[in-house]
């Protein structure tokens, strides 16, 4: 049974895996294809298209094919988040509402540490459409934060609920969840928390907000194949917004997931995400006879000691073997 097959990869990375694969299919200049989104654009939003009846209409599972394991299970999603973000500034730039090359200024106030903007260690100045492409490309949540104060944190969740993402819960941006963090250790700054949570029993780590999905940012692994079929099919909103989605996420660069589990001429737009714990990935598949796939997947360490590069493979090997089942391959 394909499921059970999906569960043994999981389990011999000592894991735990969630996972939703399903084929998408849509008009073919959207389904693979990857854009630039014209600055000052005039289109309507998705609301005014009526992306929502179309969201709900492209979101049928076709033909009922698919692969799931706890797929409808809550699931933390993280960064992955950021794809929801990134298509809410899209769907604003396409509609008018703000100007994709509106210049932005990051401080050290507004550094979090990490890849990106994040990391640098003196201010940068960049526009809004740079932030969309850093917090996709590179996951940086300095730029994320910058983005989702200019589009609006009740924007995104409305968004959310428009494309009929009914268990999806925002609470906030990368700064509220470091926030959080940092107030269950007791913790002053980033540096007293690295100081502070090696120290902790893992039950105590394990217990942290940012760890559950009943009280942080989460999902399901299907809606979240829901909203990339949406974005890969235009149905979630604009075509140029959609495109503008499809290209920033073919730009990731990080590719020790999804991407371990495919051969090289199969091409993958993914966004990760990743907590102590935790690691997963949502993203597209195209193989080079054009045919698509959606895949969420999403792996929880039994031990927070685990081995990183074992369990970012599994990911990519359980993405190989239920699209495979799907292509009919016999993997």
């Amino acid at each position: 049974m394909i499921e059970e097959r999906v569960r043994q990869v999981f389990a011999a990375a000592g894991a735990e895996g969630r996972l939703h694969a399903v084929p998408v299919h849509g008009p073919a200049s959207a389904v693979g294809e990857a854009g630039e989104m014209r600055a000052g654009a005039g289109a309507k939003s998705g609301a005014e298209n009526g992306a929502k009846d179309g969201a709900t209409a492209g979101a049928e599972e076709p033909g009922g094919r698919e692969v799931g394991v706890g797929a409808d299970d809550p699931v933390v999603i993280a960064s992955i988040f950021k794809v929801l973000l990134v298509l809410e500034f899209a769907r604003q730039a396409a509609a008018g509402q703000l100007d994709p090359r509106e210049r932005v200024r990051v401080t050290a106030a507004d550094r979090l540490g990490g890849w990106g903007t994040a990391g640098c260690l003196d201010d940068v100045e960049l526009s809004l459409r740079d932030l969309a492409h850093f917090a996709m490309s590179v996951s940086d949540n300095s730029a994320a934060d910058l983005l989702l104060d200019r589009v609006g944190l009740d924007t995104v969740r409305l968004l959310a609920a428009e494309l009929g993402l009914e268990r999806t819960r925002i609470v906030g941006g990368p700064r509220d969840l470091l926030e959080s963090m940092l107030a269950e250790v007791g913790a002053r700054d980033e540096r007293d928390f690295a100081a502070r949570y090696p120290a902790l029993p893992d039950d105590r780590k394990r217990r942290l907000a940012v760890l559950d999905p009943r009280r942080t940012t989460a999902s399901t692994p299907r809606e979240i194949t829901r909203l990339l079929r949406l974005i890969w099919t235009d149905a979630a909103g604009p075509a140029e917004a959609c495109s503008l989605v499809r290209d920033l996420m073919s730009r990731q660069v990080f590719r020790h997931r999804l991407v371990s589990g495919f051969p090289d001429d199969v091409t993958i737009a993914a966004k990760t995400g990743t907590l102590p714990g935790l690691h997963m990935e949502a993203g597209v598949v195209r193989h080079p006879d054009g045919e698509c796939y959606a895949v969420a997947v999403f792996a929880r360490t039994h031990a927070l000691a685990a081995s990183r590069p074992t369990v970012d493979a599994a990911v990519g090997r359980a993405a190989g073997i239920a699209v495979g089942f799907l292509r009919g391959e016999g993997r």
